[in-house]
């Protein structure tokens, strides 16, 4: 018997006023895998996520993470089950305030308020190091930072309370293509490593190539295709070729190749 899924969603309905975003959405992510999900503008790629981890309430449908059904869930009960994700941001929601080690002992201090300093800053100077980041990036402000290192601490505090599951939205935007080819290769490793199952929002398709084992295509208010690059090519719906098929889609088959 297979293994159930790590996160399975069935007829999920999101709307904004008149404005109906998903419809009859099912999709699951298997536990193990970096699942990408991509879709043209405004198909709600974002929102998805932001159902799942509870910043969005549906209209209708039902969400399991875990095995636990997320929707009305009693708070104390939720809190515990977010407890064993990780969110990285499209911008990195740093708190501008807090150093780089600050931000990333915000959530031990919200889950585990009698570690104390000397071992907080232990486990945030860890983090810090496994997100790619010089010793150095501790005492730093976010504004301290360029782009990608921002991103790296976001990543570093995503990492903050061991998750199994990792959430990312959008992490290589705004990256130069090295940069982003770094992060990239980061994500693969530390998914390797720490046996991570990895939800990723991306447009970037040399990220699609290199990294996720299935992508899943949000069309029509739904998600319309879950499976490889492979697989996808051989369906006909319009977008998914005109995405895969592209000038952009065949610069990232070609510099694959040329790896």
């Amino acid at each position: 018997m297979s293994e159930a899924p790590i996160i399975a969603i069935r007829d999920l309905r999101n709307s904004f006023g008149d404005q109906v975003i998903h419809e009859g959405l099912n999709l699951d992510v298997q536990r193990g895998e970096i699942l990408g999900v991509v879709g043209g503008s405004g198909t709600g790629k974002s929102v998805l996520m932001r159902s799942i981890i509870g910043l969005q309430t549906p209209d209708a449908g039902e969400i399991r993470v875990l095995g636990e059904n997320m929707i009305a869930r009693d708070e104390d009960e939720a809190k515990n089950i977010r407890r064993r994700w990780g969110v990285l941001f499209q911008n990195g929601a740093l708190f501008s305030t807090l150093t780089v080690a600050e931000n990333v002992e915000v959530p031990i201090r919200e889950y585990f308020p009698f570690i104390k300093e000397p071992l907080l800053d232990e486990i945030a100077s860890y983090k810090i190091s496994m997100s790619g980041l010089p010793a150095n990036a501790g005492p730093k402000f976010p504004s301290e930072l360029s782009g990608g290192m921002r991103k790296r601490a976001g990543l570093a505090r995503a990492l903050a309370l061991d998750p199994e599951l990792l959430f990312l939205d959008e992490p290589t935007a705004g990256l130069d293509p090295i940069g982003a080819a770094a992060f990239d290769e980061l994500i693969e490793g530390l998914k390797q490593k720490l046996d991570l199952t990895v939800f990723l929002i991306t447009h970037d398709l040399d990220t699609l190539w290199a990294i996720c084992d299935r992508v899943a295509v949000i069309a029509d208010r739904k998600v319309i295709a879950v499976g490889t690059i492979e697989e996808l090519l051989a369906l006909d719906h319009p977008w998914i070729q005109e995405y895969f098929n592209g000038p952009r889609g065949r610069a990232a088959v070609a510099g694959l190749k040329g790896h």
